[in-house]
């Protein structure tokens, strides 16, 4: 059986940070990387924006070229994925019947994405977004495909819902909320992204329940919504979520639910294993301290950073500001913090000029802000948000006020 002393079961933002920092922070035992994809760590973030527009090749994606690993001495199982964890025998079983022996185990295997379970969900030309696969899946089909339903309004489908318009794609987009981004955003961010794709017509339908995916020759013709509605598409596109991958986990006896309970250093409650990124449920203070998971590029590293920290005897608890950021036709949204619980958002700026900010609050104190092309806000707001300062709401809503010097005094 072979072995490692670190085994990291995913290839992804998280599994890649993990391994660059053990060897960073000095680490000198054997590192193998266990991926259920043929490809090397590469960034997801630009599959539904540049990778899926054309504007970036497959290799420009890539975290790190194939020598950088090498070099350090980084090893990867790939197109390998991990079924079943033997926490006593310190050993992990592949779907292919690999066994793979581990001294410490980082588990980033992030998540499905979640599926329609309506009639016509397994047709062709229904797709998902969240592998290199995925997306050339809907490349392949593009050439032919003139109307695209996209289907959820958060920023997976907002984002790809952006790149098919500027390709010239009739795009239809279903959204079961009243608003888009109502799990990630206010009010007055929702109803400014809603007129911007509006204006670049895109069709938005809000509080439109999909019942089923009209189904031609094997192949989607269309969406069927819950008021009998239907409106014909030749391709569609899924993005309502995803699914943290832990079910080996859990079947060992890791405590958890929606992702794997990890403590502020990233262990779980099972000897030797650790969690990461998408799948790692935690205590999490700027979400004042509930357990949640963050589905970001920033959780990922900082808590590969933590669980690395930790297997070298110099632990650090994770708490780190979270942060995120979506790319829009010529719209860029920067968010620092969780506006989730906000009791008072405050508009600064014009979003008729296409630049401007929101500023969240609870009890008085900044949690977030969502920046759309402002990028000194987003900088400065990191301050204001990491300190929960209370600034005056005037000077808040003010754009001649620096935000810096909210943080500054």
């Amino acid at each position: 059986m072979e072995a490692a002393d670190v085994v990291i079961v995913g290839a992804g933002h998280g599994g890649a940070q993990a391994a660059i920092a053990l060897r960073q922070g000095g680490f000198v035992g054997s590192v193998l990387v266990v991926g259920d994809e043929p490809e090397l760590p590469y960034e997801r973030p630009p599959l539904s924006k540049d990778y899926l527009a054309g504007d970036k090749g497959f290799d420009r994606l890539l975290i790190r070229k194939a020598e950088f690993w090498a070099e350090r001495g980084i090893d990867f199982a790939l197109g390998e994925r991990v079924t079943a964890v033997e926490v006593g025998a310190h050993r992990l079983t592949c779907a292919s019947g690999r066994s793979i022996g581990y001294g410490q185990l980082i588990w980033g295997a992030g998540g499905t994405p979640r599926r329609l379970t309506c009639p016509g969900a397994e047709a062709r030309g229904v797709h998902y977004v969240r592998t290199r696969a995925d997306i050339d899946g809907v490349i392949a089909e593009l050439g032919t495909a003139r109307t695209i339903a996209v289907i959820g309004g958060g920023y997976i489908g907002l984002e790809a819902a952006a790149v098919l318009a500027k390709l010239g794609k009739s795009v239809v987009l279903f959204e079961a909320g009243e608003r888009v981004l109502a799990r990630v955003a206010g009010a007055a961010l929702s109803r400014f992204f809603e007129v911007e794709h509006r204006a670049h017509g895109v069709a938005l339908h809000l509080g439109a329940s999909v019942a089923a995916i009209e189904v031609a020759g094997g192949c989607a013709a269309g969406v069927r919504l819950a008021d009998g509605a239907v409106v014909a598409a030749d391709l569609v596109i899924v993005g309502i979520g995803i699914i943290p991958n832990v079910a080996p986990l859990l079947a060992a006896g890791a405590e958890g639910g929606n992702g794997v309970r990890v403590d502020a250093q990233c262990r779980t409650s099972v000897s030797d294993v650790f969690a990461i990124g998408d799948c790692a449920l935690h205590a999490n203070r700027y979400a004042g301290g509930a357990e949640i998971r963050l589905e970001s590029v920033q959780n990922a590293n900082d808590q590969a950073s933590t669980a690395a920290r930790a297997i070298m005897g110099t632990p650090t608890p994770y708490d780190a500001v979270p942060w995120f950021w979506s790319n829009q036709y010529d719209l860029k949204l920067q968010t620092v913090g969780l506006s989730t619980g906000h009791d008072e958002a405050i508009l600064r700026g014009d979003p008729a000029t296409r630049s401007f900010s929101v500023v969240y609050r609870r009890d008085g104190a900044v949690i977030a802000l969502d920046c759309v092309n402002a990028v000194k806000d987003y900088v400065a707001g990191r301050a204001l948000v990491a300190g929960a300062v209370r600034a005056d709401a005037a000077a808040l809503a003010d754009p001649a006020v620096p935000l810096k010097s909210l943080s500054d005094g």
